[in-house]
């Protein structure tokens, strides 16, 4: 029979490798699914940038598991799983952004298809590589030293859950989420559709108001985040936000 104590400290075991490779697996696996249904919808195989898309993601997302398998497992592990405590308005905001997010990729398939106008010039979805690392690298910096960057909205007490303060965090309060935008309109850029900013940018708007609601929350719940906000004056954006 566990006790109180033993399952606190499961809980707070460094996640298993096995557990880490079967989210890992099941990332990659809905990578694939997503590049075939873009295929699909695209209705044609040589759309060279979607391959090159392709191929980015999945040198970035090896890039950064490498990385936080090394220096921060915990995150995979807290990333792959839905805890408890969830904040009840973040289980609706989520799924909602993820599906405009996702929806920008697959009206720029559309786009391919349909050959929607205006079109966007070879040099700028070639240069739109240059936001996606930069974003990536931004996202990736955060995950390596906050340990409780989680999918989700919660307070994780069962680890002793405090305010993080170094990389980023010294210059704004949600940095992941400044490399999540930058990221996401850079691929949406790559795929070559303009049209597909409709959704990425409703993606990018639910983002800000999960800012906001995440940063009430850890004000009103987090011990000391208070005190940081007022030394981090910046959401997002120094100077501005």
């Amino acid at each position: 029979m566990k006790t109180a104590k033993s399952t606190e400290q499961a809980e707070l075991a460094p996640p298993g490798t096995a557990l880490i490779l079967k989210g890992v697996v099941a990332l990659f696996g809905s990578l694939v699914v997503l590049g075939a249904l873009l295929f699909l919808l695209a209705g044609r195989l040589d759309w060279v940038m979607a391959w090159v898309w392709l191929g980015l993601l999945t040198v970035c997302l090896l890039i950064n598991l490498a990385v936080l398998w090394r220096v921060n497992p915990e995150v995979i592990d807290e990333r792959i799983h839905v805890r408890k405590g969830v904040k009840g308005w973040d289980k609706v905001l989520s799924p909602i952004m993820g599906m405009f997010a996702i929806g920008a990729l697959l009206v720029a398939a559309l786009n391919q298809r349909f050959g929607w106008r205006p079109e966007v010039a070879t040099w700028l979805q070639i240069a739109a590589v240059a936001p996606v690392l930069l974003g990536d690298l931004l996202f990736l910096w955060a995950m390596a030293v906050n340990k409780f960057f989680s999918k989700f909205i919660r307070i994780q007490e069962e680890r002793g859950h405090h305010v993080v303060t170094a990389g980023p965090y010294q210059y704004v309060r949600h940095p992941g989420y400044i490399g999540w935008i930058v990221m996401w309109s850079g691929m949406t850029l790559m795929l070559g559709s303009l049209w597909a900013l409709v959704p990425a940018g409703l993606a990018v708007l639910l983002v800000l108001v999960r800012t906001v609601l995440e940063d009430r929350t850890l004000r009103q719940e987090l011990e000391g985040y208070s005190d940081y906000a007022e030394r981090v004056r910046y959401r997002l954006l120094p100077g501005i936000w």
